[in-house]
């Protein structure tokens, strides 16, 4: 069956869907926010908030908490009044919308009732991080971009200070913190404050000094603020527990999630693939060869191994730019804006790798991102081939691009404000397997990498929900920061950096990791659903990334509803 779907650059221009007046209400949200958090304009690729920083203090999240149950308000009373008056346009676009907004600002409001915002710190994903890495993804080429930059760090005091205000206001109700993630952030603030760090390697010159040196003071007395004032009264237990846990999955997965059954099937998908490893490892060195003895010999190998950031920014462009060429027209139908993918290593150099969207325009790009720690200079391809594709074509790239491409259906905020990890995720770990399924990957070392990546994520599952729930250990212990490293050390191969930094993210972002793999597992479920009701694969993947990021539950109503007419 060939695809069907139309898109922005093949699409008949009469057949365009006109701008709801839901369309209308989401759009003005979407700049409200722009306007209420300017990191977000600034990922989204919305102008005039280039040197503006939101401050992170009560006050701004209570504005946009407010906003947000405006918009929630807005919907319900479009949904009544198209209900009362046929002339009111609202079709089959805009009940799927009203559907998301009413799942994803719901929760977003109700994570800030229960104090979830004022609270919000860890090595990840804070204000901390926002604030400093905005920086990275500024323009910083021209004279004007520099001043543009000088700015916006002109903001740092003030935002870091609202934060401060908030993390206090968070304490007096009692709600701090784990321990563990308030020193790993104080720390975080002291090395972005050294005066010749993150900063100064902005190389904004002596029109700069000033609000470097301001910025870096701001970092420093947050992180003394962290140590002094806020670790006294932070809990010493990693465990967020149920109540909290749960209502974290929602909002990651965007599926209802049993965490207790989550753990039980992550236990058992980690055996499969450790066994899956093991012939692997058989197959590539000879009977009896185990699989941590196979992963070593495969990092001694020349020909999997590359020396320093740069040949690794050239390796990553080289096979992101491959894989659009291959995959394009043939499995999957790629917009012509889409096939331009920038890899570029990141300065900050946490040990994370990440990808970010294009602009609305496409003037940036979208990225893919390799935060390389201090001191690690040896790259493994057996091991990050499948990283690529995840990150890139027909992984976060063409996931992200597709959404924004369809400007002719799907809103602003559906295109680049909307995002559910579940699905976001689910999706790139899905297209790993499928490049493996395409033949990919039929060198077995490149194998053992993909089910390398797939270990890392089923052990996710299992040590998230086993430390956050408290569960009991197969050995007849409990879940804690010790055997959580235990296990990872036993279940994933990483530098031991990037390992601390895994298991520090998963202790301080409950509910985010497991979203991979059991989006990736809905992923699948619905691929085969659309399948069995006549739908072909590459049709699939049109209609799905037509959607944008949507809650997987939303996504196969819409999916499946579309295979019934095929």
């Amino acid at each position: 069956m060939t695809d069907t779907t139309q898109h922005p650059d093949t699409a008949d221009t009469a057949a365009r869907r006109a701008p709801s007046r839901l369309d209308m209400l989401a759009e003005a949200y979407v700049h409200d926010l722009a306007k209420l958090c300017p990191t977000a304009a600034s990922a989204w690729g919305i102008d005039g908030y280039e040197t503006e920083l939101e401050d992170y203090s009560p006050e701004f999240y209570a504005a946009v908490a407010d906003r947000n149950r405006a918009m929630l308000a807005d919907i319900d009373e479009l949904v009544a009044a198209a209900a009362e008056d046929p002339a009111i346009s609202f079709d089959a676009v805009d009940q799927v919308t009203a559907a998301v907004m009413r799942d994803r600002i719901g929760l977003d409001v109700e994570l800030y009732e229960a104090g979830e915002d004022l609270r919000c710190l860890n090595v990840l994903a804070s204000s901390v991080q926002s604030i400093r890495d905005v920086f990275s993804f500024m323009p910083n080429d021209t004279a004007e971009d520099k001043a543009t930059i000088i700015a916006r760090l002109g903001q740092v005091p003030q935002a870091l200070a609202g934060y401060q205000r908030s993390l206090e206001a968070a304490k007096e109700q009692g709600l701090v913190a784990a321990r563990r993630q308030v020193a790993l952030v104080a720390e975080q603030c002291q090395v972005v404050a050294d005066p010749h760090g993150f900063f100064h390697d902005l190389q904004l010159g002596e029109d700069g000094k000033q609000a470097v040196e301001a910025a870096a003071r701001a970092f420093g007395a947050l992180g003394e603020y962290l140590t002094e004032s806020l670790l006294p009264h932070a809990p010493a237990d990693d465990a967020v527990g149920e109540e909290r846990y749960r209502r974290f999955l929602r909002r990651y997965v965007g599926f209802p999630v049993d965490p207790y059954e989550a753990h039980t099937w992550a236990k058992q998908r980690l055996a499969d693939i450790v066994a899956q490893q093991t012939a692997i490892a058989e197959t590539l060195y000879g009977a009896g060869t185990d699989v941590e003895e196979a992963m070593r010999r495969l990092n001694e190998d020349p020909n999997y191994r590359l020396e320093g950031t740069t040949a690794l920014q050239e390796w990553m462009q080289t096979v992101a730019d491959q894989a659009v060429a291959d995959l394009r027209d043939k499995h999957f139908t790629i917009p012509e804006a889409v096939t331009t993918i920038e890899c570029m290593i990141d300065p900050a150099g946490t040990g994370g790798i990440f990808y970010t969207g294009p602009s609305d325009d496409f003037s940036r790009p979208g990225r893919m991102w390799w935060s390389v720690p201090p001191g690690e200079t040896v790259f493994h391809t057996w091991q990050e081939l499948t990283t690529v594709y995840h990150e890139g074509v027909p992984g976060h790239h063409l996931q992200c691009g597709q959404a924004v491409c369809e400007r002719d259906n799907l809103n602003l905020w559906r295109r680049v404000a909307c995002w559910n990890s579940g699905h976001g995720e689910g999706w790139a770990l899905y297209a790993e397997t499928l490049m493996a399924e395409l033949g990919y990957h039929d060198d077995p070392a490149t194998m053992m990498g993909v089910l390398d990546a797939a270990r890392l994520r089923a052990a996710r599952v299992v040590l998230d929900t086993g430390v956050h729930l408290r569960l009991a250990t197969d050995e007849g212990g409990v879940w804690d920061y010790d055997y959580a490293w235990k296990f990872l050390r036993e279940n994933v191969a990483m530098s031991e950096a990037n390992l601390r930094f895994e298991l520090h993210r998963y202790l301080g972002w409950p509910g985010q990791a497991p979203s991979y793999a059991l989006g990736e597992q809905l992923w699948h479920k619905l691929r085969e659903e659309a399948v069995a009701a006549g739908m072909d694969q590459r049709t699939f993947h049109s209609v799905a990334l037509a959607e944008g990021s949507i809650p997987m539950g939303i996504l196969r109503d819409v999916v499946l509803a579309a295979a019934a007419k095929h």
